[in-house]
């Protein structure tokens, strides 16, 4: 995605989004809080700093690891593939959004973006019916890598629960941060949930975070209202079951 952070897309793209229809089925969707208030994002969850299997080494492989669109639900495409993520002039001129404070840019972005050092990153980006989109992305890490990776994004997470910005054209935008219920996937994951505002329109991101072996697995669902938390669950799983079957054992 360049140097686009998905929620600075959310919010450039927000003022089209009123009235969409969301990924999954209104029933099984919680709605987002209109507490003013920051959420409490509870304790960091911490995980295993001496994986099972070592990091994936080939940004190739590790892509071809990552969920296609026969994985996800009915009516999503896959985007075309995106600029190398770290790139810092990929995209320089697209976007003139920003954030407040700066280091809430992060949220959601890629992980290879958020914490560096990785051995080999990928994403896919899939569109989907009524204003929708799935984002996956991963980092592999050597070391005890995966479990820092994991903390950096969760530290970044606590830091912006609560944030504003402006879009490519100056309009303000809200950003709101809160946690979300997933049982655990891969061998740590954590979710949340972020609420992007902006001229009365809203989108939601729930977005699933999990380290398995030495990779950190981000899932993003975007859309006007929620993603079904049970589809994003079983997302999130075969994302981690997926790169487990491509680590390389120690």
């Amino acid at each position: 995605m360049g140097i686009l952070t998905r929620a600075a897309i959310a919010g450039a793209a927000i003022a089209v989004a009123g009235g969409l229809v969301a990924c999954g089925s209104s029933s099984e969707q919680a709605a987002p809080s209109e507490s003013s208030e920051p959420a409490a994002l509870g304790p960091v969850v911490t995980a295993p700093s001496d994986p099972a299997d070592g990091p994936i080494t080939d940004s190739a492989a590790l892509r071809a690891a990552l969920l296609t669109a026969s994985d996800l639900p009915a009516g999503f495409v896959a985007l075309p593939a995106a600029t190398d993520a770290n790139d810092p002039a990929a995209g320089a001129d697209a976007t003139q959004s920003a954030t407040n404070p700066t280091r809430c840019a992060n949220v959601l972005d890629t992980i290879t973006r958020q914490a560096a050092g990785s051995a080999a990153d990928a994403e896919a980006n899939f569109t989907g019916p009524g204003f929708t989109s799935i984002d996956v992305d991963a980092a592999s890490y050597p070391g005890a890598g995966a479990a820092d990776a994991f903390g950096t994004v969760q530290t970044t997470l606590r830091q912006c629960t609560v944030y504003t910005g402006t879009d490519g054209e100056g309009v303000a935008v809200d950003y709101r941060v809160e946690p979300l219920a997933l049982p655990t996937v891969g061998d740590a994951s954590t979710a949340v949930r972020l609420v992007t505002t902006s001229d009365g329109f809203t989108l939601v991101s729930d977005a699933a975070i999990a380290v398995v072996d030495s990779t950190v697995v981000q899932v993003v669902a975007t859309g006007p209202d929620p993603i079904d938390s049970a589809v994003l669950e079983g997302l999130a799983r075969s994302a981690t079951e997926r790169i487990h079957a491509a680590a390389p054992s120690r």
